[in-house]
């Protein structure tokens, strides 16, 4: 299979990387609107499409953080999919029932479905990893949570004011019972499988 291309709007998933205002305010002014227009049309107010656009914001974000998000096809085709799937999941939660999805089969590219999922994947790894990490104990969360942060074991020891063997032991302890607990999770499997 031939190398996909990176499409010129990757700009936009870097600016969120980032965290450009220039790039921000240009996503809110060129493509949320079009968001709110769609969700305003098919059951829903200005409030609950403001919702929908920060929530797929923040997921934006995290993946473009974890740097593992390679736009394929325009930005304003993944950026509205992946609105318009997270509202029609909306929907279906407080109508309890399914929800039909007729696409325009034109107008939003294979690339922008495929990226879609694989955002929707990176979200269900995302919610996993952060419940299990909810489980550890203070100290533990608070030693990883400086090592993501901090560039050596050294400045963490430094902040946390103990000696380097002990974070560096405490950190393989704490990321060996953050590895278990995920695996262990039932939707683990689900999840490596994809």
């Amino acid at each position: 299979m031939a190398k996909t291309k990176i499409h010129s709007d990757q700009k936009y998933i870097e600016g969120l990387a980032a965290n450009n205002s220039t790039i921000i305010q240009e996503i809110y002014k060129k493509y949320v609107p079009k968001v709110v227009f769609y969700i305003r049309n098919n059951s829903g107010n200005q409030d609950q499409a403001q919702d929908i656009v920060q929530e797929i914001m923040i997921l934006l974000f995290n993946q473009a953080k974890a740097n593992t998000l390679q736009l394929t096809c325009p930005f304003d085709a993944y950026f509205f999919l992946l609105c318009k799937r997270k509202w029609l999941n909306e929907l279906k939660k407080t109508a309890n029932k399914g929800v039909t999805i007729n696409e325009d089969a034109g107008s939003i590219s294979e690339s922008a479905h495929e990226l879609v999922e694989q955002t929707k994947e990176f979200d269900e790894k995302q919610q996993l990893f952060d419940a299990m990490f909810q489980k550890l104990g203070d100290k533990c969360q608070e030693v990883l949570k400086l090592s993501f942060t901090l560039k050596t074991m050294e400045e963490v020891a430094e902040k946390l004011n103990v000696t380097y063997g002990y974070v560096r032991k405490k950190k393989s302890l704490c990321i060996g019972q953050l590895t278990q607990w995920i695996q262990e999770n039932k939707n683990f499997k689900s999840l490596k499988n994809n």
